[in-house]
């Protein structure tokens, strides 16, 4: 027997060891749980060939018609239990919410930030949590000080749709600013300038980033970290952007190191600051300076890049629907007028406005499967065993778009959240920023942001269309961790 021959025998017997012990491992976790039905999986690579990685909200729609609301599916070596439907969502995230409260690791995002953080944290993610909810508060989530802040940025939003004189624009950067300036206000008490380079180069990485992680190549990635990290794609490229955001936010909490006056903290880097001194005979505490790091650079790119695609996307549909755009100019002039600014107490007397404004955040359905969950003990989920750490997806796209609560669920139509006398009409189905234990720790700042800054915009400019509003295009361009919208111009009109 030559040595080639030898060598290929002995590969093989490797490969079908390895094929055995993967089997049996995946029986062992099978056995410990009785988990929902779902399609047959391949050894190795499990349920992958069965999704549209372009498309993997459509995917596990039309796998929910055949295995139900509550369905498993085998991703590489991860089984994944997925919630379809406003009633398995609302079971889990709400009703169950502490034993659904896990948090599964993006392996993308985990390659460079290690569990640390408060968005993609899982044991870890109470404390900072309550830390970040409290703080935040204290310096004006939610509050008549925060909504000076936004009414600031906007009027800084205004002056700088004025300088492109009315000419064709490219709106993703400068509808960027306005919430990332907000952000950063709290956590580094800073406001930059929208033709400041290394802010346009910050908002270039978070805008690239969530495009990289809508890919079909992410979800591969997700799938298969331990293989795919090893090989070139762009992966790589959306690690070295974190570290890039990490490096950004590391430079601020050095000079806050150096600058800190305990008894007058600034934003919340300070008070992370001030917790760590608190903590640090506690061996175990969760507030270093990595953890104050990661979760920095999460409250950065959370509050900056949902509000902002949610502004692009819906200045796009405003520009596709005229007739919508023109209910909301005629409400803005009637309620508030052109000689103040827009402020919180107007969107009760704007019905219209505020159904468009959750059409959009509907229709859009910005984060489809919202971020990966997991079980956080074994839990009797209806007539399953679902054991501790199972990854769970909640479909939040089968919610947004449940046809029962949204006739014509794939029509923009902000009837969808009006009642029959034209009053707003709340929805439990409204769920852009999930549910239960994990909501977003941001959605008071985004719902006020995307209020006063819709209407401050439309209240200070027509939008027009480069194109005919017939062949405006909105669907998204990637359908993975989130919908992108495409890329367009549009024109700023003075009134």
């Amino acid at each position: 027997m030559s040595m080639d021959s030898s060598v290929v025998i002995a590969l093989g017997l490797l490969l079908c060891i390895s094929c055995l012990l993967l089997i049996l491992s995946w029986k062992k976790v099978y056995e410990k749980g009785k988990f929902p039905p779902g399609p047959f999986s391949l050894p190795i690579i499990g349920n992958i060939l069965q999704l549209d990685l372009k498309n993997i909200p459509e995917s596990l729609c039309m796998l929910a018609k055949k295995y139900g609301p509550v369905f498993t599916l085998q991703l590489g070596i991860k089984r994944v239990v997925v919630l379809h439907g406003y009633q398995a969502v609302k079971e889990a995230l709400i009703d169950h919410g502490d034993k659904f409260a896990g948090r599964r690791h993006m392996p993308v995002f985990n390659a460079s930030r290690n569990g640390l953080g408060v968005v993609l944290s899982g044991e870890r993610w109470k404390q900072i949590r309550r830390f970040s909810l409290v703080t935040l508060r204290n310096f004006g989530m939610g509050k008549r000080s925060i909504e000076e802040r936004v009414q600031k940025e906007a009027k800084y939003l205004v002056e700088e749709l004025k300088k492109t004189k009315g000419l064709p624009c490219d709106p993703k950067f400068i509808t960027g600013c306005a919430p990332c300036n907000v952000i950063c206000s709290i956590i580094f008490q800073k406001h930059f300038e929208y033709k400041d380079q290394k802010f346009l180069y910050l908002m270039k990485l978070l805008e690239e980033n969530t495009r990289i992680a809508s890919s079909p190549w992410m979800q591969v990635y997700n799938s298969f970290p331990s293989l795919v990290h090893y090989l070139p794609g762009s992966h790589h490229k959306i690690i070295k952007n974190e570290h890039l955001l990490s490096k950004f936010v590391l430079e601020e909490v050095n000079e806050h190191q150096r600058t800190l006056d305990p008894s007058n903290p600034r934003d919340f880097i300070d008070c992370f600051l001030m917790k760590m001194e608190q903590e640090k005979r506690q061996p175990q505490s969760e507030f270093t300076i990595e953890n104050l790091l990661w979760t920095a650079t999460d409250l950065f790119d959370a509050g900056t890049e949902t509000t902002s695609t949610t502004l692009r996307y819906g200045l796009l549909l405003l520009l596709k629907y005229p007739e919508i755009r023109e209910k909301v100019h005629e409400e803005i002039d009637r309620v508030i007028g052109r000689n103040r600014s827009p402020c919180m107490e107007d969107r009760n007397k704007m019905p219209y406005t505020n159904a468009v404004i959750h059409e959009i955040q509907r229709y859009i359905d910005l984060l489809p499967t919202s971020l990966p969950r997991a079980v956080t003990e074994d839990v009797q989920f209806r007539q399953y065993l679902i054991p501790k750490g199972t990854t769970i997806i909640p479909v939040l796209s089968s919610v947004l778009h449940d046809d029962e609560e949204f006739p014509n669920p794939d029509k923009f139509d902000p009837g969808h959240f009006l009642d029959e006398s034209g009053k707003f009409k709340k929805s439990d189905y409204f769920m852009p920023f999930s549910a239960g234990k994990r909501i977003c720790v941001g959605e008071g700042l985004a719902r006020m942001e995307l209020f006063l800054f819709f209407t401050t915009i439309l209240q200070n400019f027509a939008l027009k269309s480069t194109i005919d509003p017939k062949d405006i295009d909105t669907s998204p361009v990637a359908s993975g961790f989130g919908h992108v919208p495409p890329s367009y111009e549009l024109c700023f009109l003075p009134f």
